[in-house]
C-alpha cells in the first residue's frame, strides 16, 4: 500500500506547477509563505499529518493568532500577503481534487489595510537634491536625475536599454521603459532635459572600465556586477550621500524622487488618468497614493476652474425712457435704444449665422423708425 504524500511534498508539488507560469520571485514569495505555514503546524499540531484533517478552527484561526503574536510585529500588509498567498494555494488544492473544507480563509480574517500618505519632497530638498545630482554630474548622480525627470521606478531605470530614447515623430521623443513589475512596458515623453540626461549618461558609460561594459552589455548602466540588488544598493547609497551633503530636512530614498514627479505633474495640471499612464500603474486608485494635495493645492485649483469657465452671454437690459404718456417721441426713443443694445450684443458673438439674423432684425427695426419719422412729419 502507498503511503500518503505529505503536507511538504503536496505543497511543494504545486508550487513547482506555479513556477510554470509565475515569476521566480512570485514563486518564492509562495514557498516562503508555505514553509512558514508548515513551521507553525508541525510546532502547534504536530498530530496533522494530512491535507484533509486542516480545518478552520483551530488550525487555521490558530495561525492568525499566531501571525498577530510575532516579535518584532508584523505590519498589516504583511499579514495580508500571507493570507492571500495561502488562501490562492489552499484554493488550488482544492480544485485540484484535495479535500480541504471550504471558507478555511474569510474576508473577515483580513486586517484593515494600511493607508499609506504620499512622500513627496518637500519642494526646496527636492531643488537642493536635484542641484546637488546635477553637480556631482557622475552615473549614478544622472541615473538618479533621469529617475526624478521621468518618475519611472529605480529597477525600471536600472533595466533601461542602450537605444531607450527612441524619436517617434519630428521633435517627438519618448522613453522606452520595459517590461518591470506589473508586466507591461511603456513610453514616456521626454522632453529636452530627459534628453539631455540620457545622452550625458551616454558619454559617461562610455568612460567606464571595459569589465562594466562586458557586464552592461545592451545597457543603458553600467554594472560592475550582474545582480540588480547590488546595483540597486549603489544607486540608494549613493542617494543618501547626495541628500546629505545637499543638507535635506527629511530622508530621501528612490522611490520619494517618483512620489515627487507624480506631486509635480499633478499641480502643473496632468490629469490623473494621464498620471496614471504615465507611472505605469493599472489602478488610479495605487496613483492617489503618490500625489500630495494640500489646501493651497486645493484653493489654486478651484479658482483656476472658476477662471476658466465660460461665462454666459450676458441679456442685455433694455433701458426704456420713463415716459408719463405714450407718444410718438417715447417711442422713436425706445426704438433707437433697443437697436443700440442689440448691435452691442451682436459684436460679441462668435456665431456668424447669430450675427446675420440679428443684423436682418435691426434693418426691421430701422424700417419701423423710418415710418414713425414719417407718421410725425405727416401730423406737423
Amino acid at each position: 500500500m502507498s503511503q500518503s504524500p505529505s503536507l511538504e511534498q503536496i505543497l511543494e508539488a504545486h508550487l513547482q506547477t506555479l513556477a510554470l507560469t509565475l515569476r521566480p520571485s512570485t514563486v518564492s514569495y509562495y514557498r516562503s509563505l508555505a514553509q512558514v505555514f508548515l513551521r507553525y503546524l508541525h510546532a502547534d499540531f504536530p498530530q496533522l499529518r494530512r491535507l484533509s484533517q486542516l480545518r478552520r478552527d483551530p488550525h487555521l484561526l490558530g495561525w492568525f493568532r499566531w501571525l498577530c503574536a510575532q516579535q518584532p510585529p508584523l505590519c498589516n500588509q504583511t499579514r495580508i500577503d500571507y493570507l492571500v498567498r495561502l488562501r490562492r494555494l489552499l484554493d488550488d488544492l482544492a480544485a485540484n481534487g484535495h479535500p480541504l473544507p471550504p471558507d478555511l480563509i474569510r474576508r473577515e480574517d483580513f486586517p484593515p489595510r494600511p493607508h499609506y500618505l504620499p512622500k513627496p519632497l518637500p519642494p526646496p530638498d527636492d531643488q537642493l537634491l536635484q542641484q546637488e545630482l546635477r553637480r556631482t554630474d557622475d552615473l549614478p548622480a544622472n541615473a538618479l536625475l533621469l529617475t526624478r525627470a521621468t518618475g519611472i521606478r529605480i529597477g525600471e531605470c536600472i533595466d533601461l536599454s542602450l537605444d531607450c530614447l527612441p524619436q517617434l515623430a519630428a521633435d517627438q521623443w519618448a522613453l522606452h521603459v520595459p517590461i518591470g513589475k506589473l508586466h507591461r512596458e511603456r513610453l514616456v515623453p521626454a522632453d529636452a532635459e530627459v534628453r539631455r540626461i540620457v545622452a550625458r549618461i551616454q558619454a559617461l558609460r562610455a568612460l567606464a572600465p571595459p569589465a562594466q561594459l562586458a557586464q552592461s552589455q545592451g545597457l543603458l548602466l553600467p554594472r560592475s556586477t550582474r545582480l540588480t540588488k547590488s546595483f540597486y544598493k549603489s544607486l540608494r547609497g549613493a542617494l543618501a550621500a547626495a541628500a546629505k551633503r545637499a543638507g535635506c530636512s527629511t530622508p530621501v530614498t528612490p522611490h520619494r524622487l517618483r512620489h515627487s514627479f507624480a506631486t509635480e505633474m499633478l499641480r502643473l495640471g496632468v490629469s490623473l488618468p494621464a498620471l496614471m499612464q504615465l507611472l505605469g500603474h493599472k489602478d488610479i486608485h495605487m496613483t492617489l497614493r503618490y500625489v500630495e494635495v494640500t489646501q493651497l493645492d486645493l484653493h489654486r485649483e478651484f479658482h483656476t476652474a472658476r477662471q476658466r469657465a465660460a461665462p454666459p452671454h450676458p441679456v442685455p437690459v433694455l433701458s426704456v425712457p420713463h415716459c408719463t404718456s405714450t407718444d410718438l417721441p417715447g417711442i422713436r426713443q425706445a426704438l433707437a435704444a433697443t437697436r443700440h443694445l442689440l448691435e452691442m450684443y451682436r459684436r460679441g458673438l462668435s456665431d456668424e449665422k447669430n450675427r446675420r439674423r440679428l443684423q436682418r432684425l435691426d434693418r426691421r427695426l430701422l424700417d419701423v423708425a423710418v415710418q414713425l419719422d414719417r407718421i410725425t412729419t405727416a401730423e406737423k
